[in-house]
């Protein structure tokens, strides 16, 4: 899964830290392998046009064909660079969204306040999960697929009441 819980559930205490983010099935060191394998593949067909005319026509599109494929992966990257970090202590629930681009967006509320709300239906995303407390509700984990979100919100809910249990 796509996050990470410190410590990991069950918490034995009612300190704890959740760590979010999207899913890669490609990496970087991937990435390299991925682009010269293509540009192999897809140069072999003018290897019968060498030496001729019709090269230097053809040329052009292959380079702007790997400059594309680079780029659209390169911004795929960028965007898939999102970081939440929910760390909950004995009196407050803290949320940090770090962003690819401008400044972490944070909310921050009373814990024993919070909430955990599943929309299965009529969210941006199925079985989307937001949290509730204080004068707002924030979403979290949206990157993630539907199934991650579903088990996500029960140990959220069962972290969050488990804590509210244990008190100071």
């Amino acid at each position: 899964m796509p996050y990470e819980w410190t410590p990991p559930p069950p918490h034995d205490t009612s300190d704890w830290q959740l760590s979010l983010w999207p899913y890669r099935s490609l990496l970087r060191r991937d990435f390299v392998l991925f682009i010269g394998a293509t540009a192999m593949i897809v140069s072999l067909p003018l290897i019968t046009v060498l030496g001729t005319a019709v090269l230097w026509g053809l040329l052009p599109f292959f380079l702007l064909m790997l400059w594309g494929l680079w780029t659209a992966l390169n911004v795929s990257y960028k965007r898939g660079e999102v970081l939440e970090e929910l760390s909950v202590d004995e009196t407050t629930a803290h949320l940090t969204r770090h962003n690819p681009k401008g400044p972490p967006q944070e909310w921050e509320a009373n814990r024993h306040w919070v909430t955990v709300h599943l929309h299965p239906k009529g969210g941006p995303v199925d079985n989307y999960i937001t949290l509730r407390g204080g004068d707002r509700e924030v979403e979290i984990g949206a990157f993630l697929d539907a199934e991650e979100r579903l088990a996500l919100y029960d140990e959220l809910k069962r972290s969050l009441r488990d804590g509210a249990r244990q008190g100071p």
